[in-house]
């Protein structure tokens, strides 16, 4: 009989471990770009500006800046903030999900890293589908093929400019109110 228990509690810690190691790849994805942070940048903007379903650009933050305000030197961020009222407003109505709002606008984050590579950081919207029932599902579903979107690079087209949404002035940095937010 302990050994049943035992084997039971050992399982159960061990599952436990392995989805604590495994859960940071599961909620987010790094993918590599072959161009700069600016022009990736751009790149990904123009995309969510091209993709329809009401998306639009909310803000850009340089997280970085502050760092580099106080004499820290750390590797180019620029953190691209898209919104679609489509997406955002049903989920806004329901009070049992509301709090997603902590994840509005969409953020997708591009980087430098140490090995002098660019790469683009964004939240598994799939797993979030999943977590929050056949509403949210439905809808973060749509979100999935949207942002699958933003992140086509095709190195044949030009460069395009990078868009600095304009500031509301109130310190809050990314430009939001300023963009209409979501």
């Amino acid at each position: 009989m302990f050994k049943v228990i035992g084997g039971i509690v050992a399982g159960v810690v061990l599952t436990a471990g392995l989805v604590w190691q495994l859960a940071g790849s599961m909620m987010f994805s790094e993918i590599p770009s072959p161009f700069s942070v600016e022009e990736t940048t751009a790149r990904i903007q123009q995309n969510i500006q091209a993709a329809g379903n009401g998306w639009s650009i909310s803000g850009l933050r340089n997280p970085a800046k502050p760092v580099e305000a106080e004499g820290g030197n750390v590797l180019p961020v620029l953190l691209i903030e898209a919104c679609s009222t489509k997406y955002s407003g049903p989920i806004l109505k329901m009070d049992k999900v509301r709090f997603l709002s902590l994840l509005m606008p969409c953020k997708i984050s591009v980087y430098k890293k140490n090995d002098g590579k660019v790469y683009i950081g964004i939240l598994n919207a799939g797993l979030i589908a999943k977590l929050f029932g056949s509403e949210v599902g439905a809808i973060m579903e749509q979100v999935v093929v949207d942002q699958k979107s933003f992140l086509i690079m095709d190195p044949s087209k030009p460069a395009p400019a990078l868009i600095v949404p304009k500031m509301d002035g109130g310190g809050g940095g990314s430009g939001a109110a300023a963009a209409g937010g979501c």
